[in-house]
């Protein structure tokens, strides 16, 4: 029987993608049929197990993929208990994202995978992980676009040229831009954004970044600690108070990310100001 450790979700537009960490305790499992597509992502040392489906022996080491379409069964036996990322995407998503890319993909066509090696799923996968153990301090923009990016990946994976697309118009791209700045307190999704841009949201992530070099996640970051920065070389702000006006989760949220973008925190602008 499974034993579930720990159990984190986050539901962008509306629960398109959640996400579990699991140990599985050795013996037998069964997959039950379900409404969403599962991927998961083996997170343990090498686990020999035995798949039901297939009727072989699996060795799965860290970073193997299975994918299981909505509505299929499963079932394996484990030797060894493991742990695992599962991952579960709604279909209408993937319907969504189909449609956004022009139908140039089988949008309902998803088989069952064993054995799947992908560093672009591993990564993202790994990035959701970790920004949910953080108590998704990013925000939805930074779900959603985790999502959106699975839902295409999945899609294409027998497709290399998916997702080729044109690019924003100058007047597209200033209308994002400026709604970023006169916004970057409040929560910014993909689907504002796309709804701002008016293109889809796939085509949106790719052509932000083909116009900027930044994926949309990235700029907006960028641009709230450059805010932050500002705002804290005033000195009259306390840091909590920068930290909401700049969209940011908390004091340590903020520090985190300008330590990690221009290699100072609050703390070290504070010290720099001249004394009053």
């Amino acid at each position: 029987m499974n034993r579930e450790r720990m159990h984190l979700q986050v539901a962008p537009a509306p629960s398109d993608v959640t996400m579990a960490s699991r140990h599985v305790e050795a013996g037998v499992h069964r997959l039950a049929r379900a409404p969403h597509h599962r991927i998961m992502v083996h997170a343990s040392a090498a686990t020999r197990s035995y798949c039901s489906e297939v009727r072989r022996y699996f060795v799965r080491r860290a970073g193997d993929i299975d994918l299981v379409p909505a509505g299929q069964e499963g079932g394996f036996e484990a030797e060894t208990p493991f742990g695992t990322i599962e991952i579960a995407l709604q279909p209408a998503l993937l319907e969504r994202v189909a449609a956004e890319l022009g139908g140039k993909v089988q949008a309902l066509r998803l088989d069952t995978r064993h054995l799947l090696r992908d560093q672009r799923i591993e990564h993202l996968a790994r990035a959701l992980e970790s920004d949910l153990n953080a108590k998704s301090p990013s925000g939805s923009l930074f779900a959603d676009s985790i999502g959106a990016a699975l839902a295409v990946r999945l899609l294409g994976l027998g497709e290399p040229d998916v997702g080729r697309t044109n690019r924003l118009s100058d007047t597209q791209l200033k209308r994002v831009l400026d709604h970023i700045e006169a916004a970057l307190h409040e929560p910014l999704s993909i689907y504002r954004l796309s709804r701002v841009a008016g293109a889809s949201s796939s085509h949106l992530r790719t052509w932000f970044k083909v116009a900027t070099g930044f994926t949309l996640h990235r700029y907006v970051l960028r641009r709230r600690v450059e805010r932050a920065r500002v705002l804290l070389q005033r000195g009259d702000l306390s840091t909590s108070e920068v930290a909401e006006l700049t969209g940011f989760a908390h004091q340590s949220h903020l520090a985190h990310w300008m330590r990690r973008e221009i290699g100072q925190t609050p703390r070290d602008l504070r010290r720099a100001l001249p004394p009053k």
